[in-house]
């Protein structure tokens, strides 16, 4: 047994995780179709898929917070090759009525500078837009940061900012240091370092907490964020592979084994989450209770998870996200 009281050979099953509901002031009552939830107070926003106050939903480890489960077995989730600092990516669906914030997110060293354990970059993959839709992503060139804090004060910010159209399936990257904001007018399944930093630096009057000192240090006047172009392989299309993710969406015909789920480049298996964008399947193999994968629903695949087959059990469109490791990435 090593130092985290988990059996270094212990096997880990496939689990399934149950959502935790975020109320957001620009959020909407109802969720329908998307999931069976109305709000019964304030509005909803955002739906954590893997959030550490998740609840694991099947298994051994059934009504375990996650976070929980990744402290207590780092080995099993990650693999040996992972540095073992717990859970490494936060997974959320944005549900966006109003609009949010104009904010950034910190990079790891500013992070680290606050005593932070890590920064906040992410991705937008849209499940779905209506025509139209936009989000900001970005300055437009030449802004520069008195420009910036000018249009703060004034409530001018808007017109400083690089807008998007937003198509159903869509990849939008957003490094950390990018000034960025989310429309209304789609869905947005959203990829992150496991950090929930977040500074404001425009909230339309609101009256929420602004931190536009913190949001200037932590602004980047030019970074790589934009739409991104898939990478179609064989057996799956790569929508984003970066420093800290990689997120495939992998077509299912009938069933699929894990192996073919692997990721060919990396010599020791890690975790990954399987996120049913539409449809529904169901993951079954030895030693394990067949575990559901419903329409918006997430798997978790620990790195020591036994051999599987994932069967489609109606119109199943599997996204596959994983972490990337910084000191291991391009």
């Amino acid at each position: 047994m090593d130092s985290s009281g988990q059996h270094a050979s212990a096997g880990l099953a496939p689990f399934r995780i149950e959502p935790k509901f975020a109320e957001r002031v620009w959020g909407f009552q109802d969720l329908r179709p998307w999931f069976d939830r109305v709000a019964e107070g304030a509005s909803l926003g955002e739906v954590w898929l893997t959030g550490d106050e998740c609840l694991v939903a099947t298994g051994p480890h059934a009504v375990k917070k996650l976070g929980r489960l990744f402290a207590e077995m780092p080995e099993a989730l990650l693999g040996k090759a992972a540095p073992l600092d717990g859970s490494p990516l936060l997974i959320k669906i944005l549900f966006a009525k109003e609009k949010l914030s104009v904010q950034v997110h910190p990079d790891d060293p500013m992070a680290h500078k606050y005593g932070e354990p890590r920064g906040k970059t992410e991705c937008w993959y849209a499940l779905a837009a209506e025509p139209g839709a936009q989000v900001a992503c970005g300055l437009r060139p030449g802004v520069t940061m008195g420009q910036i804090e000018e249009e703060i004060r004034a409530g001018t910010l808007e017109e400083s900012l690089n807008a998007l159209d937003v198509a159903p399936h869509d990849m939008i990257y957003v490094d950390a240091g990018t000034v960025h904001a989310v429309w209304p007018g789609s869905i947005l399944l959203e990829t992150q370092q496991n950090c929930d930093l977040t500074y404001r630096m425009y909230d339309y009057g609101r009256g929420r907490e602004l931190h536009v000192q913190k949001s200037l240090e932590a602004t980047k006047l030019v970074t790589d964020a934009g739409k991104t172009r898939p990478r179609v392989l064989k057996d799956r299309t790569i929508l984003l592979d970066v420093k800290y993710f990689r997120i495939e969406r992998i077509p299912v015909t009938g069933s699929i084994s894990s192996a073919s789920l692997r990721d060919r480049d990396k010599p020791e298996p890690g975790l990954a989450y399987l996120f049913a964008a539409a449809g529904a399947g169901r993951l079954s193999g030895t030693g394990f209770e067949a575990v559901d994968l419903p329409a918006r629903g997430i798997v978790a695949v620990p790195a020591s998870a036994p051999p599987f087959i994932l069967e489609d059990v109606g119109g199943l469109d599997l996204i596959r996200m994983t972490p990337n490791w910084p000191e291991k990435a391009e």
